[in-house]
């Protein structure tokens, strides 16, 4: 592991961005073409290509009478789950659905002068979740992913997951997603999920919007896909960057960096601060915990490739890396972290003071915790209920409302020589 403290300039300034934009999808540029097989090979050939990759990619033999889950699955799941970790479930999905209720909007109109306008608020009728599989057990993101969809009133739930190598899923996963509120969840995974999902097969529902975290393969075929169906976002690897000062406990932020380099050799950790002294301290913190650390492996390669340790001159100057960063999750903890957070643009999710760290916000707080990674929270924001919405305008004029603007209308049709569309509004008053 090698993490040195850096003092901030321009020039790293910019290496450090570059390296956050640049865990990108277009490292993978060498998958692409064969995600796009997988994904044409799914939409031309059905469950024939679907289960010939389940088979291939899971080792698992897949046949319409295996796919989706039964009862007897998820009440034997139930029976396995604990009694502890089911309490612990239940007790999140309150807080991320009262968190996502106020997410909720409403239709509304205006009217006057025989003028009605006004915008209609509809759900999506089916939409695709996606859940990791294999060793990798995510009951949290399915709570993540399930709840604004059902706040928000979609009327079917479809789930994508891997099977294991028995056939079965994850006990956690099925009991989360039942307690969410999954209508159907199927057992396959990986791109040619996405593409069943995407353009439906004998067995598996075609969806309007596909949401939820995968690997490269996964993320690749969304991409492949948007078009046909919506996306929620085409996620990179994990990052938190936290800005401290010198009040900050370096114990909390060395254990707060190091939760999210766990996640993969990818994901990034950067500390922001005006202290050398206290990055020092920072420094010394992370090499006593890594060695503890049951993933000190990947924890070890993050570090050494997307860790920072960055001293800024002033306070101005954090605020504009942090900015220019853009995180995925932002720790402010600093004498006044609240005022800080006036000063932040750029972030998916912000945690403010020093018991606010970042895995309150990944399993229990409410917020939603599938955030913009790579730089892109600079234009997108966290899953929510607008996700699963369409909007509608609704427009209404009388007569007489229309006769007092109708040849403004002509006048602009006729400018774009549009000549049908100003008869169309001209005939009204021949």
């Amino acid at each position: 592991m090698s993490l040195e403290i850096e003092l901030i300039d321009s020039k790293n300034k910019e290496k450090v961005i570059s390296e956050i934009k640049g865990r990108g999808l277009s490292k993978y540029a060498s998958y692409e073409e064969g995600v796009k097989d997988i994904v044409s090979d799914v939409a031309e050939n059905g469950d024939k290509a679907l289960f010939s990759y389940t088979k291939k990619f899971d080792g698992v033999d897949m046949d319409p009478s295996k796919l989706i889950v039964t009862d007897d699955e998820i009440k034997e799941a139930y029976e396995t789950v604990s009694k502890d970790l089911l309490d612990v479930i239940r007790k999140a999905l309150v807080s991320i659905r009262s968190y996502h209720e106020k997410q909720k909007q409403n239709g509304w109109f205006t009217t006057g002068d025989g003028i009605i306008l006004g915008q209609k608020v509809i759900p999506l009728e089916n939409v695709g979740v996606y859940v990791p599989g294999g060793k990798a057990v995510y009951p949290s993101s399915v709570l993540m992913n399930i709840v604004p969809a059902k706040v928000a009133g979609v009327e079917h739930i479809y789930m994508c997951t891997p099977p294991g190598k028995d056939g079965k899923v994850a006990d956690s996963t099925l009991v989360a997603a039942h307690e969410a509120g999954a209508d159907v969840i199927y057992k396959v995974g990986g791109a040619q999920a996405i593409a069943a999902m995407a353009f439906g097969t004998e067995s598996i529902q075609k969806v309007d919007k596909i949401v939820g975290p995968g690997n490269v393969y996964v993320a690749l075929a969304k991409k492949a896909v948007f078009g046909n169906v919506s996306i929620d976002s085409v996620a990179g690897p994990s990052e938190i960057c936290v800005l401290a000062d010198e009040s900050a406990n370096p114990r909390y932020i060395a254990a707060d960096l190091l939760s999210q380099a766990e996640h993969d050799e990818m994901a990034s950790a950067i500390l922001v601060t005006t202290s050398k002294d206290f990055a020092e301290k920072v420094k010394t913190e992370i090499e006593g915990f890594v060695p503890q650390l049951s993933r000190k492996e990947i924890i070890s390669k993050s570090l050494e490739n997307f860790g920072h340790l960055l001293v800024a001159s002033d306070m101005e100057e954090a605020y504009d890396l942090v900015n220019a960063v853009a995180s995925e999750h932002l720790e402010i903890v600093t004498k006044d972290p609240f005022s800080d957070m006036t000063r932040i643009k750029n972030a998916g999710a912000i945690f403010l003071g020093a018991y606010s760290s970042e895995p309150l916000g990944d399993y229990f707080a409410g917020p939603n915790h599938v955030l913009p990674t790579g730089g892109t929270a600079r234009f997108f924001s966290a899953l929510s209920v607008d996700d699963f919405i369409k909007k509608s305008s609704i427009i209404s004029y009388s007569r007489d409302a229309l006769e007092k603007i109708h040849t403004d209308i002509e006048t602009f049709a006729k400018c774009e020589q549009l000549t049908a569309h100003a008869n169309s509004i001209a005939v009204r008053f021949e």
